[in-house]
């Protein structure tokens, strides 16, 4: 999300956030009531002509599906041989509809955009205990962290490949966990010297 935001004048970029996410959670929950092929197929036509209002070329639409092939194949033949075809080429349908109207909502909104929206939605929690700016503060740190744990991982393989480690997940992780407790732990002594929390809260 940090990096999918593609800047624009289009109907879609200056629709409210808030609504394009209503929209997205409506049509997460719909789709999978649907099972007719055709209408799965008419409702993807329509998210790939928001792609093209937006002014996104499809390349990029191809570009976002790409990393998603393999795993989109082997759901496809597992729901093949458990359910059938019909079955099959409904799920990856619904799938493929849904992954790129998320991608369309993240690519026309500003990341500090969805995170205010989201803070807003969650008002009605502070009945509950909750506090709406905590949510939303823990979202943008979660989306934060994204990049850096893949720098942290970068520069760990960069390391390991350099003494001619073997490449391993294991070989990784480890210290990649160390990595990140320890940027989590500076994290929290910051903000606890800052004193953010209480801050907000009065």
């Amino acid at each position: 999300m940090l990096s999918l935001y593609r800047p624009g004048t289009s109907a879609l970029h200056r629709l409210p956030v808030g609504a394009k996410l209503i929209v997205l959670l409506l049509s997460g929950i719909g789709l999978f009531f649907v099972t007719n092929p055709f209408v799965l197929g008419g409702t993807l036509l329509v998210v790939v002509g928001l792609w093209c209002l937006a002014g996104i070329p499809l390349l990029e639409l191809l570009r976002q599906l790409r990393p998603l092939l393999l795993v989109l194949t082997l759901l496809g033949v597992a729901q093949v041989l458990l359910l059938g075809w019909a079955s099959a080429f409904a799920v990856l349908l619904r799938l493929i509809t849904l992954i790129l109207l998320a991608t369309l909502v993240t690519m026309t909104s500003r990341t500090e955009d969805m995170i205010s929206a989201l803070e807003r939605a969650a008002s009605p929690l502070r009945v509950f205990g909750l506090r709406p700016h905590r949510i939303a503060f823990v979202l943008s740190l979660t989306l934060r962290f994204i990049p850096l744990i893949k720098e942290k991982a970068d520069e760990i393989r960069a390391a390991q490949r350099a003494r001619g480690v073997e490449r391993s997940s294991l070989a990784l992780l480890l210290p990649l966990l160390v990595k990140v407790l320890r940027m989590a732990d500076h994290i929290a002594e910051a903000l606890d010297a800052r004193g953010l929390d209480d801050a907000r809260d009065r």
